[in-house]
């Protein structure tokens, strides 16, 4: 453990070889991404008591590929982290869809944000399909 505790669960969710339910974090960067990633793909209205917790993202996944759709994506992303993680400063989000890729309703995100409380640079690249 980096400083003797743990930060909180680890993302994707993977059990635990200590006996804990599900492995826990134990670097602060690790979570920082964890928290990013869980907000980002998780459905707004599938969190119980908080249904503006998430994005729509997989939603927009099947909006018609057109001009908007790369922005809409963004906003999406952009709004979520202002209202969920505000210790968090966006610095860039990059949106990959190739053909092949749309035809499979998928895309590829990448995020470069920093942590407010500690001005640490942070990467986090993920994938959203349905």
């Amino acid at each position: 453990m980096a400083n003797g505790f743990t930060y909180g669960i680890n993302f994707p969710f993977k059990d635990s070889r200590r006996g804990d339910y599900l492995e826990l974090t134990q670097l602060e960067s690790q979570q920082v991404k964890s928290d990013l990633i869980h907000l980002l793909l998780t459905r707004k209205g599938e969190r119980l008591g908080q249904p503006t917790f998430g994005t729509n993202l997989h939603t927009l996944l099947f909006e018609p590929n057109d001009e908007e759709l790369e922005q809409k994506i963004y906003d999406t992303i952009d709004n979520s982290i202002r209202n969920w993680l505000p210790q968090l400063t966006i610095r860039e989000i990059n949106i990959e869809a190739t053909d092949e890729m749309k035809d499979k309703n998928s895309i590829n995100v990448s995020i470069v944000f920093t942590a407010n409380y500690n001005r640490q640079d942070f990467n986090v690249e993920f994938t959203v399909n349905p």
